[in-house]
């Protein structure tokens, strides 16, 4: 059974994130997102297909039909850029309705499927549990709310989010070995075998922890920030 916890948070971001999709003036959508070659259409289009994509991975485990999130990788990215090109009207009206999709099939979700395991894509080793699903959600939903570059920030982050991104970082195998100190809430996580210390707000971790930005409001222990890779 997923964290009630994350399903509550998941719902208030998912409100914060719905008033600022509907705030954007029609010139918007076509403008540049934080994310590099994204528009913010293209930011809204792949929240919509994320949330209809595990929806519908919710919906094959009640009815005991294994389907993966995606169809492919390939799938997913063209499926971004076709429906980022879609009128802002009817990319608005198909977020929302993604988002509803998705609240109501993860209430649908039997006590005893939350173990069940989704594929992303066919064959794929990246896998989750039904019951990460709206932990899973949640990530998407604040981060790339920040990615929109229409007002709300990481520093708009609650502060029990930017624990969880550092926490759920910490686990990439992919990243160098370092020491990240949250300064705002006294914490520590060791990467790798460890390192020099990274030190500022949970939240700065976070997002130079998923690649974002250049480490504004970090120092590092040994005067140079290490390099991080996208995620």
């Amino acid at each position: 059974m997923p964290d009630e916890t994350h399903v509550d948070v998941l719902h208030d971001a998912t409100v914060r994130l719905v008033r600022t999709v509907d705030g954007l003036a029609t010139p918007a959508w076509s403008e540049p997102s934080l994310l590099p070659g994204w528009t913010r259409a293209h930011v809204v289009a792949h929240l919509t297909l994320n949330a209809e994509g595990l929806a519908g991975a919710l919906a094959g485990v009640v009815a005991d039909r294994p389907t993966p999130m995606y169809a492919s990788p390939q799938a997913r990215d063209a499926d971004i850029e076709e429906l980022a090109g879609h009128d802002p009207s009817d990319l608005r009206d198909r977020f929302l309705a993604g988002t509803t999709v998705l609240a109501h099939a993860l209430v649908a979700v039997p006590d005893d499927r939350w173990g069940t395991t989704i594929e992303r894509t066919p064959g794929s080793d990246r896998t989750f549990t039904a019951g990460g699903v709206a932990a899973m959600r949640w990530r998407e939903v604040e981060i790339h709310h920040a990615d929109l570059g229409a007002g709300y920030t990481r520093a708009d982050w609650p502060p029990e989010f930017a624990v969880h991104l550092v926490e759920g970082m910490s686990a990439r195998p992919d990243l160098p070995g370092l020491v990240a100190h949250a300064t705002d809430v006294d914490r520590d996580w060791t990467f790798g075998d460890g390192g020099p210390v990274v030190s500022g707000r949970a939240a700065d971790l976070g997002w130079w922890l998923t690649g974002r930005g250049d480490g504004d409001g970090l120092t590092s222990g040994s005067g140079e920030l290490p390099r991080m890779g996208a995620w």
